[in-house]
């Protein structure tokens, strides 16, 4: 579990960030994403401190008890992404293996394409590259059908109104529905909901999906150089598995592991799996 916190600035925001394993250890961050925060890991932090790598584990900005900058202009992917750079600077550290899933896993793709220098490997649980699902979400009915939670969240103050509704119930709800039974106990949500009713939370990690409007003009192949894993749970409501295979070949050498009885939220249905898989990628410390 998370031995440690600390208040850690960067690119102009302080970050909430949890840490794990030895202070040595090679660095490993993992990224969360909406509308989880660090915690999502829980299953991941102990099997890697325990392996000998030093976790990382941020709550994004937006989330939890990190900084909510205004605006939905601090939310740009390259911000977002100089965050995480930042943070590793911080902590003393050139480079790291980044873990991320759903919008975490896109800021992964984003630093592994355009800063390949602070990438060692990356592993995406998920989330297919960004510039990808925008295409899709441009050209293929299905998943622009799985995706219409994103048109509500583009109208502000309705969405607000609606996750705000029934104290984040219909949030909860959502998470597991769309989850396999038992994978999210009542403290974890209670948990969630608290996070989400922090001053600002909801606000920021909307603006998130605002700001990703930009990808919908943005197409970029350069391929990928860090090796990097795409783990996909094929019972996915919210994005399509067709979207694993392109998004793989964008990488000079990339991996695709499915995990047929997965969702969405795969680290948490099928932790044991999931972990193997990463203790498999990463190697030893």
């Amino acid at each position: 579990m998370i031995t440690e916190r600390q208040r850690i600035a960067t690119n102009g925001v302080t970050l909430d960030v949890g840490l794990a394993g030895p202070a040595d250890g090679p660095p490993v961050v993992l990224l969360h994403g909406f509308p989880e925060t660090g915690r999502c890991w829980r299953h991941q932090v102990p099997v890697l401190a325990a392996a000998g790598w030093r976790v990382i584990v941020p709550d994004q900005r937006g989330y939890g008890r990190s900084d909510k900058p205004e605006g939905t202009a601090a939310y740009d992917i390259d911000v977002l992404v100089a965050d995480i750079v930042g943070l590793l600077a911080a902590l003393g550290h050139a480079e790291a293996r980044w873990v991320g899933h759903d919008w975490g896993g896109a800021v992964t793709w984003w630093a592994a394409q355009h800063h390949p220098e602070v990438v060692r490997w990356f592993v995406v649980l998920n989330c297919p590259h960004p510039t990808l699902l925008a295409r899709h979400l441009l050209t293929r009915p299905d998943q622009l059908r799985r995706s219409w939670y994103m048109l509500l969240f583009q109208v502000p103050g309705l969405a607000e109104r609606s996750i705000r509704k029934h104290d984040y119930r219909g949030l909860q709800n959502g998470i597991v529905r769309t989850a396999t039974p038992g994978a999210y106990p009542p403290e974890e949500l209670e948990a969630y909901r608290e996070a989400w009713a922090e001053p600002g939370a909801l606000e920021a990690m909307l603006a998130w999906y605002r700001a990703g409007r930009r990808l919908l003009w943005s197409w970029d192949t350069t391929p990928i150089r860090p090796p990097g894993l795409v783990v996909w749970g094929r019972q996915d409501a919210a994005l399509s598995p067709a979207l694993a295979e392109p998004s793989v070949a964008l990488c000079r050498t990339g991996r695709l592991a499915f995990v047929d009885e997965g969702t969405h939220w795969v680290q948490n249905d099928a932790p044991a799996r999931v972990n193997a898989l990463l203790r498999e990628f990463l190697g030893d410390p």
